[in-house]
């Protein structure tokens, strides 16, 4: 029979790994923040740096339009930009929609058979000549404001790579999973005290900027590109920004399935990244940085791994422990509301407190399956795009 003090010590491991990670890593950079100088404000530079602004596309003929009505929006001066629309060899109308902006200076490079979207990108980016490559998303919207500040941060000659702040929003007509919101808000402002304290550790894949010669056109194309962004940037002495003003609208998932979906891949394609790049978390050559990588990513993602052992720790003290078997029930309880969210596609018809359990069922599940797929070697080199409501009427 398992002894109290082992029972305990498994509910502890996974408790405590969270508790850093999400509360005491934050806490931690919010006091050492308290002493680092405010970042500078930037002026407009007497000619902004040359920009093209790279859009992943797969099958997205129903929002392709609208994502490049936006960009073409943008206030950026129009000679110092260009668009390119990176079809993952789409077979809808998406080329069709993309082709008829040509003519306003969009670009489509088309892949001819499905690799994905960082396979997309090692092809693509040889064919652009610019000072700063833009990555973005086709199901997002970015304000006509949000261009200008992103890149300013340029002038900085220790900045290598900038990441907009994402906005989640809704559908107008439902809120499928509100759970997300608060996510992003939280991990926004975690990388607003990072930016305090010399850098972020990753950016938003919907909106990010980076200087043309730092991009790697060689890059695994299982790998996360995003998330490798700012550490091939620290690797090479350069630190990445947030900027707050860069704002980027990203409608919700449509349902907690498909954050479910998603969450998988994002995660097996950062561990599979963080492996990839794992030098980086050694302290005694790269210091804070490493510290805020191994606390913001890894010990978030070991949390996930070591999740089990908490119901296994309670299961061995509930026969003797009523706090013990009080806790298993309501976490049987939890779990149940929370697969029942995530099994219906309408789930944002069910009462808040179970569209909550519903995500937090979502993100342990897909956390701990992404760390089985990273152990047997899967990768996520296919993209496949989190589809979204409109985000037209978010506003441009």
């Amino acid at each position: 029979m398992i002894s109290d003090s082992v029972g305990l010590s498994l509910i502890a491991v996974p408790v405590a790994l969270f508790a850093y990670a999400l509360a005491g890593y934050p806490v931690v950079l919010w006091i050492l923040s308290r002493m680092a100088p405010r970042p500078r404000i930037w002026a407009d530079p007497a000619d902004w740096p040359r920009v093209a602004i790279l859009v992943p596309a797969y099958n997205e003929e129903a929002s392709i339009g609208g994502t490049l009505e936006s960009l073409l929006a943008l206030d950026y001066p129009l000679d110092r930009r260009e668009v390119v629309v990176m079809s993952d060899a789409s077979s809808d109308r998406t080329d069709e929609i993309v082709r008829s902006f040509e003519s306003r200076g969009v670009r489509l490079v088309r892949m001819p058979v499905r690799k994905g979207k960082s396979a997309a990108e090692n092809r693509t980016l040889p064919l652009v000549t610019c000072d700063i490559v833009v990555n973005t998303d086709a199901t997002i919207r970015i304000p006509s404001g949000s261009l200008r500040p992103l890149i300013k941060v340029f002038q900085d000659p220790a900045v290598g790579a900038a990441s907009g702040r994402d906005v989640s929003v809704g559908d107008l007509n439902a809120e499928a999973n509100a759970s997300e919101a608060g996510y992003v808000g939280y991990e926004m402002g975690i990388r607003a005290l990072e930016t305090r304290l010399g850098g972020i550790i990753g950016a938003s894949g919907c909106f990010y900027a980076i200087r043309r010669d730092l991009v790697d056109t060689t890059f695994p194309e299982e790998l996360s590109r995003d998330f490798a962004s700012p550490l091939r940037a620290r690797q090479l002495g350069y630190r990445t920004v947030s900027v707050d003003e860069a704002l980027c609208i990203v409608p919700r998932a449509r349902s907690l399935q498909a954050e479910y979906k998603r969450k998988i891949r994002t995660m097996l394609r950062g561990l599979n990244t963080l492996w990839f790049l794992r030098s980086l978390l050694n302290p005694l050559r790269y210091g804070r940085f490493a510290w805020m990588l191994a606390s913001h990513k890894l010990a978030r993602w070991l949390g996930f791994l070591a999740l089990p052992l908490a119901p296994i720790g309670l299961g061995t003290l509930a026969p003797t422990h009523a706090w013990a078997a009080v806790l298993v029930a309501l976490g049987a309880a939890g779990v149940a509301a929370g697969l029942l969210a995530l099994n219906r596609k309408d789930s944002e018809t069910l009462p808040g407190i179970v569209k909550r359990a519903g995500f937090a069922v979502a993100s342990a599940l897909a956390g701990f399956i992404a760390w089985m797929k990273f152990f047997a070697g899967t990768n996520a080199a296919t993209w496949e795009p989190t589809r979204r409501p409109d985000a037209a009427s978010s506003g441009n």
